[in-house]
């Protein structure tokens, strides 16, 4: 069963790359006590999700923030690597945080995960987005596959 508005994210540990190597964050700990935008793509480096999701989200961070949100963050089925070099590419330093969720494990825990064997890629995440306040989903939007319209900043900013 998929996560839902109301429920709380559970405690797992997802990997951000920082100066220093890989960082683990526990997600616990990463959403107590602040409103984080979060949105989650199938893949790194692929179509929709170069060419709009994240670019729309680098793009309309400070409106984000301005409307309350304290951190705008991309988790992906990638792993670190992929996720920092990704970032690097769309200019996402500094507005977008992006962490690495390598083996799928959130996704799973989420319910949101998405088989995209066919097209060579496994097990993935489906495309969603979400407000996540002090640990708890007040927002949640999840695609219908193959779309890209209730996951876009655009329609995240219309909900805060």
């Amino acid at each position: 069963m998929a996560i839902s508005v109301g429920d709380r994210i559970p405690n797992m540990t997802l990997t951000k790359a920082t100066p220093d190597g890989s960082q683990p964050i526990e997600t616990g700990d990463y959403f107590a006590g602040r409103k984080v935008a979060l949105f989650a793509v199938p893949g790194a480096f692929t179509p929709t999700c170069s060419a709009r999701h994240l670019p729309g989200y680098v793009e309309k961070a400070g409106e984000l923030k301005a409307k309350g949100v304290d951190e705008v963050a991309c988790v992906s089925v990638n792993d670190v690597f992929v996720m920092q070099a990704w970032g690097a590419q769309a200019g996402a330093d500094g507005k977008v945080t992006m962490l690495a969720d390598g083996n799928g494990a959130f996704a799973e825990a989420l319910g949101l995960s998405a088989d995209f064997s066919k097209f060579g890629m496994g097990k993935r995440s489906q495309r969603w987005s979400a407000i996540v306040d002090d640990g708890v989903v007040t927002e949640l939007n999840v695609e219908e596959p193959g779309a890209f319209s209730v996951s876009s900043a655009e329609y995240l900013i219309g909900q805060l």
